[in-house]
């Protein structure tokens, strides 16, 4: 008899992705100033830890809230005991209100549209569950968070479409590209539900355009379909353009007489998911949202809440720090600055070691970076070989884009804020020397070359890899 289910059994959760396996080889051998300075230097967490002491002042400053007290009186009862799941109305209001903030009050959220969940993975998740059954899709545009293959598909039965983005354009998305993605779903008998898109984008670290933004209310209107904008690095934008969110997008085109009916049509049918992970680097206290003008959708979602709940401590005590508007003002702005400045030592580290970025970064906690001239041929074969030796020989864990469903080999996302000034530094340090050995020894070819030699080779080598599980040979593994 079968004692356990398919689920727990099957092999769909993406945990052999290159992206978890670098955070394992990591987590064996972590850089330690001090324990381990030879260790794998963590840069495939897109972690925020460049304002601790802002908030760490915030509370000293303001000790009865971390001690559970009102009035100097303990409240720890009242937070103890059980908690409707719709969240507390003060919390809500306050996230809320922050989220108006980070979009410099352009919209306004109504706080009996938002449902609490357990991070940004739960919202996610939660929505998938509301607006599509197991077997339908989403359009997902490449490169793309590679969680998202666990957060949308595994428990869902929801399948991923790519909308395939390319460097000739900056990896923006495109109408041709949305349409031929829903013709390819089409090909494989997938009735499309929606797209699905992070703004900023992660792996990428841009935003999106208003005309952009546009185009995909246009698509889903003319194809009758959801729209979820993934907004959970809106508070990281720190260059020109700013954030745009599709909220605002939406009210303008509202505003408009001429699309208004519209915009009416399609207002319920727009998603958008936030959370406190990233923009207050608070991604341990499990604080995620959706906010939607589907009451339908609002509901639902509210009752699946359930199995997810931010606990009524955490939303006690950051109901409080976000009310307090001179504390987010002065936040806000000191973390994109802060943001700013370590994402610009990234990129000098980076030219100095000979590797670009993608020039359009101006948000989030990471750069695209491309490293396609180090690769020896133009395949996603060749990007693992690169991987692994930055992996194990220079000891720096960055995630592949071949991890993030990106069509070209030789891009990879390289993350800046959950470290050191002196980490980042000694990380470059250790990139620089390893592209002069590369050189010296011959064994990394021009760009021009790679692309002349083998043009046009990255969608076979790309399906050649789809089934990859990386696996340490025995002299690796000696090597080590």
């Amino acid at each position: 008899m079968k004692l356990l289910s398919t689920k727990a059994t099957c092999n769909t959760h993406g945990q052999d992705s290159s992206y978890f396996l670098g955070w394992e080889e990591y987590e064996k051998n972590p850089y330690d100033e001090v324990v381990n300075p030879k260790g794998i230097i963590q840069m495939g967490l897109a972690e925020n830890q460049l304002s601790f002491d802002l908030l760490e002042s915030w509370l000293a400053k303001n000790p009865d809230v971390p001690g559970f007290k009102r009035d100097n009186k303990s409240i720890f009862r009242e937070l103890a005991l059980f908690q409707d799941y719709h969240g507390l109305p003060s919390f809500k209001k306050a996230l809320v209100d922050f989220m108006a903030e980070i979009r410099g009050n352009k919209v306004a959220f109504d706080p009996n549209h938002i449902v609490l969940t357990a991070g940004a993975t739960s919202a996610n998740e939660t929505l998938m569950f509301c607006l599509a059954e197991p077997g339908e899709a989403f359009l997902l545009p490449t490169p793309y968070y590679p969680g998202f293959d666990r957060d949308l598909k595994w428990r869902t039965g929801v399948e991923i479409v790519p909308i395939q983005c390319n460097s000739s354009n900056n990896f923006q998305i495109t109408k041709s590209a949305l349409h031929q993605a829903h013709e390819q779903a089409k090909k494989q008998n997938l009735r499309v539900k929606g797209v699905l898109v992070t703004n900023p984008s992660n792996p990428l670290g841009t935003t999106m355009s208003r005309g952009k933004l546009d185009l995909l209310l246009d698509f889903i209107k003319d194809k009758d379909m959801h729209l979820i904008s993934d907004e959970i690095y809106s508070g990281t934008v720190f260059s020109s353009p700013g954030f745009v969110s599709v909220m605002e997008v939406l009210k303008e085109r509202t505003h408009n007489l001429k699309d208004s009916d519209d915009t009416a049509q399609i207002r319920d049918r727009v998603h958008v998911v936030y959370s406190l992970s990233k923009d207050l680097g608070l991604p341990g206290f499990r604080v995620g949202a959706i906010y939607s003008e589907n009451d339908t959708v609002v509901a639902a979602a509210t009752k699946m809440s359930s199995f997810g709940l931010v606990s009524s401590q955490t939303q006690y005590l950051l109901s409080a720090m976000l009310g307090d508007k001179k504390f987010t003002k002065n936040y806000i702005s000191e973390n994109q600055k802060r943001l700013k400045r370590r994402q610009r030592m990234l990129v000098s580290g980076l030219r100095k070691a000979g590797i670009g970025c993608l020039k359009t970064n101006n948000a989030g906690l990471f750069c695209w970076v491309d490293m396609r001239h180090l690769l020896r041929s133009n395949t996603f074969e060749a990007e693992m070989e690169l991987w692994k030796k930055i992996l194990y020989k220079v000891g720096l864990n960055i995630s592949p884009g071949s991890s993030c469903h990106c069509t070209e080999p030789g891009w990879f996302r390289v993350c800046f804020a959950n470290m050191s000034e002196d980490t980042l530094n000694l990380a470059m340090k250790r990139l620089k020397a390893f592209v002069g050995d590369s050189r010296v020894e011959g064994s990394c070819s021009s760009s021009s070359s790679i692309r002349a030699q083998s043009s046009g080779s990255g969608t076979s080598a790309r399906k050649s890899l789809s089934k990859w599980v990386f696996r340490l040979s025995s002299r690796e593994q000696e090597e080590r």
